[in-house]
């Protein structure tokens, strides 16, 4: 469960959140293109990055100067299994829940 609340902690940010998903649609990617058009310093994007390398998020390759980042599938693969595991409870809320508002217009009540 730790790897988990540090996973959903880094991505609570919106700008790491935005590089992360980034990444999952474009795989590898340069560091200096996070800082292109984001009006954001190359540190600020560098402190991002390492949040999210440290949460297990995104794996880094060095290659000369260049940094690159890509999204760790182990951290994809958690996320989406405890998505799954809380799928049941949810539906089962929610249909609950629909089933209690159908009963209410039935009765009249607002």
């Amino acid at each position: 469960m730790t790897d988990l609340i540090k996973t959903f902690s880094a991505l609570s940010d919106e700008t790491r959140m935005r590089i992360f998903e980034h990444l999952i649609a474009d795989g590898e990617i340069a560091a200096s293109r996070f800082v292109e058009g984001s009006g954001m310093s190359a540190p600020a994007i560098s402190r991002h990055l390492k949040v999210l390398r440290n949460a297990g998020l995104v794996d880094q390759r060095v290659e000369g100067t260049h940094r690159y980042y890509s999204a760790c599938p182990k951290a994809l693969r958690a996320i989406a299994d405890w998505t799954r595991s809380h799928r049941a409870f949810w539906d089962a809320s929610l249909d609950r829940f629909e089933q209690s508002l159908m009963l209410d217009e039935e009765s009249g009540d607002d």
